[in-house]
């Protein structure tokens, strides 16, 4: 299964298939199929895990070390990502085949995103798993398997949301290095990326928005109470990437309730 496999080929195969299988109308799983959890992430193989107040710290960008470990905390949050969407594909078979095309989609992108990223991290000498990393994400999609609902809240409309907030601030700190041919090609896949995640994000406000309506929810306050049971609201939100996050679906009402100071509909 791909999803414990940490062959990335292996993954990006097994997408393959699942798309074809979805597109042929062979998607549905036997009645009664219930989904297998997992104690661990499938980069546990390959990765060390460890707390995230001990992951090395993310400076001297003008170093190849800095450069790498920059690099390999991206190509993490990539990989984790591909799981994160095939996931969401194999834990939810009640939705519909839409919902499992554009996951598979989501992971197709994901895959490329963590090939490009791990091709330029090999260019400066190091390889995935050289650096130790966090299972964050991971323990939020286990949070979050018994309800589709609260996993499109947490992991596209939250922390994908949030990697857009953050994709303009690395962006920015890597600037005054892109005379250098590494923060230049580093540069143009962040960028690839960038645009590329609002549309996942925007997937998932989709389905979301779809699981509010088969119950009679409201979008807005029902998000904010996930995010509050979840504790997800903590922190400064100054950096709210709002022109990011409107082209993904959130309205105004969401925008201003995390913190943004300003919002036009």
């Amino acid at each position: 299964m791909a999803l414990i496999n940490s062959d990335v080929k292996f993954k990006q195969e097994s997408v393959t298939k699942l798309i074809h299988y979805c597109n042929i109308g062979k998607d549905k799983l036997e009645d009664g199929f219930l989904a297998q959890d997992f104690d661990e992430p499938s980069y546990a193989k390959i990765c060390k895990i460890v707390p995230p107040k001990e992951l090395p710290k993310r400076r001297r960008f003008n170093t190849v070390e800095g450069l790498a470990i920059l690099l390999h905390s991206i190509v993490h949050i990539e990989y984790s990502a591909i799981d994160l969407a095939l996931d969401a594909t194999y834990r939810f078979p009640q939705m519909p085949t839409q919902f499992r095309k554009d996951w598979l989609d989501v992971a197709n992108d994901e895959i490329r995103h963590f090939n490009m990223l791990n091709s330029l991290l090999e260019s400066l000498g190091y390889r995935y798993g050289d650096f130790p990393v966090h299972r964050g994400l991971f323990d939020a999609s286990r949070h979050t398997s018994e309800d589709v609902l609260e996993r499109m809240a947490v992991i596209p409309r939250h922390y994908e949301a949030t990697g857009l907030d953050v994709n303009p601030q690395i962006i920015n700190k890597l600037r005054p290095f892109s005379k250098q041919k590494e923060v230049k090609d580093i540069l143009e896949v962040l960028e690839i990326i960038y645009l590329e995640e609002i549309e996942h994000v925007r997937k998932g406000d989709f389905w979301f928005r779809y699981c509010c309506k088969e119950r009679d929810l409201n979008v807005s306050s029902t998000f904010i109470k996930i995010l509050d049971c979840y504790d997800l609201r903590r922190g400064n939100r100054s950096n709210l990437n709002v022109e990011a996050r409107q082209r993904a679906g959130f309205s105004c009402i969401e925008l201003k309730e995390l913190g943004a100071s300003s919002c036009k509909d």
